[in-house]
């Protein structure tokens, strides 16, 4: 029986999200300025949009926040008692994120119903500069947040909300044109109500994926059947078992197998290969590889009695 463990770019060497800390912090401190400005503009404008969109920047803020710290968990080194660090961390992150947004969105869903109900005056005035504002702001942070989005679900996370405040401050934006040009104040509640039903099923998406990950499923990307037939056509197999790919984190797979040959000198040439295919094919370089012999695995049959 042998065995192989390849763990390249473990979890000590950092996640992928580390390398964009710095977006992550440049629109954290976009979104802390503009939301302090955006809670007053709401509360002297009496806009629930506006308030809506404040309480989104909210949960970016926060979720940025929770995201540059899962960065600095993720940096440390694995221990004894954590032999994969705090590489799990981010994803965590992005967990609490998705179910913060979930519950705010659910609390502007009923606040916009009991505004319509009774519609509030709005000053449509005000509300336009705040929401432009809001609008360049918005821009310039996912802009910032575009470039490390397709590499990490923490930045990702980080970027759909930014992108979903971007919508809202153009539904803000609107909603402030109707008010002015109409009177019809009950565009603001609509609004607000349209921006969270718009949240949720993106939100929703964010929150499968990262419980997913932590049940370590399958990454989305791969194909578990396609591997098991890349391992299998590997020269000397002669079959596999317990094969496992899972995320560790943001640009981190993994896999195990256990593969069986027919002697136990095919081993190192089987290894060496299996190791090749799932770094080329697959990108996955943490792998852990178990080969075992016909013979061994027949001296392990228990006939029953």
């Amino acid at each position: 029986m042998g065995h192989d463990h390849a763990h390249h770019g473990g979890a000590g060497s950092g996640s992928v999200s580390g390398r964009h800390a710095y977006r992550l912090a440049w629109a954290l401190g976009l979104t802390l300025t503009y939301m302090a400005a955006e809670v007053v503009g709401g509360i002297l404008t009496g806009s629930l949009a506006l308030l809506a969109d404040a309480a989104h920047m909210l949960t970016d803020a926060a979720g940025l926040g929770l995201a540059l710290l899962a960065i600095r968990f993720a940096a440390k080194a694995a221990t004894p008692q954590k032999t994969y660090g705090y590489m799990r961390a981010e994803i965590l992150s992005a967990l609490a994120n998705a179910t913060f947004l979930l519950v705010v969105t659910g609390y502007i869903l009923y606040e916009a119903y009991t505004r319509l109900v009774t519609p509030p005056s709005v000053e449509s005035g005000p509300m336009m500069i705040v929401a432009v504002i809001g609008l360049i702001v918005n821009l310039v942070s996912m802009r910032i947040l575009s470039g490390g989005s397709s590499e990490s679900l923490n930045v990702r996370g980080a970027y759909f909300e930014v992108l979903s405040d971007m919508l809202a401050s153009v539904g803000v934006i609107a909603a402030a044109l109707i008010i002015r040009y109409t009177g019809w104040t009950i565009a603001d509640p609509i609004i607000a109500a349209g921006i969270g039903l718009f949240i949720i099923p993106r939100t929703w998406r964010l929150l499968n994926e990262t419980i997913h990950i932590l049940l370590e499923g399958v990454p989305a990307d791969i194909a578990l059947s396609e591997v098991e037939a890349s391992l299998s056509a590997i020269d000397n197999v002669t079959a596999i078992h317990d094969l496992h790919v899972w995320t560790i984190t943001s640009g981190m797979n993994a896999m195990s197998v256990h593969l069986r040959v027919m002697a136990p000198a095919q081993s190192p040439g089987v290894l060496q290969s299996a190791k090749d295919v799932m770094k080329a094919k697959y990108k996955i370089e943490h792998v852990t590889i178990q080969i075992e012999t016909d013979d061994h695995c027949a001296e392990q049959v228990t006939l029953p009695v």
